[in-house]
């Protein structure tokens, strides 16, 4: 028995269409990564951050609502990138992701302990599990949540802000996607039977 995604290419239940989402979520990052290449990381923290509204603006006109960890993330990155240009200084934008990893990790976790299944309000419309499916997946990317933070610290804490820029885009989801990937066999697992 496998999970009920929705099929590919097809828009979200909030109208979005998955390749738009995907689009939406990268291009800010892509326009950070460019622009930091050719301007530095205070020019790149700016136009990231007008990318990001822009992202943010366009999503909640094709979908009429905010997404919840993009509405998240905006609110950060406005806050550390702002510090980071207003003090000249990159370890703001460079601990974002950082805060940002062990506050999804304590929400789903903090989740878990009050009897509520965060997760599932973010990905049921993707994805229908039983109950322990819910909590074991949570637990997974909690768990990963906190890997990418502790991840996060070791590069930015040794190596170059242009590697660190780097790894950001292209270490990062990758990695992402990959673990994604791999929790396909407790969806198949955990799903719920076709009605």
């Amino acid at each position: 028995m496998s999970p009920e995604p929705k099929q590919p290419g097809t828009a979200t239940q909030g109208g979005e269409h998955p390749a738009l989402r995907l689009l939406l979520d990268l291009g800010p990052l892509i326009l950070f990564f460019t622009v930091n290449a050719y301007y530095g990381i205070f020019v790149a923290t700016a136009v990231f951050m007008v990318a990001i509204l822009a992202a943010l603006a366009a999503s909640r006109i094709l979908t009429g609502k905010f997404a919840k960890m993009p509405l998240i993330t905006a609110v950060f990155v406005l806050v550390f990138g702002g510090l980071t240009i207003y003090l000249q200084d990159e370890t703001f934008i460079k601990i974002k992701p950082t805060i940002i990893y062990f506050l999804f990790a304590g929400l789903l976790l903090g989740g878990l302990a009050v009897n509520r299944v965060f997760l599932k309000s973010v990905m049921g419309e993707l994805f229908q599990l039983h109950d322990g499916g819910w909590r074991l997946l949570t637990y997974r990317w909690a768990g990963f949540f906190v890997a990418l933070a502790i991840l996060n610290e070791v590069v930015w804490r040794n190596f170059s802000t242009s590697t660190w820029v780097s790894f950001k885009v292209f270490g990062l989801l990758p990695l992402t996607l990959i673990f994604a990937a791999l929790q396909a066999g407790l969806l198949q697992k955990h799903a719920k039977p076709r009605d």
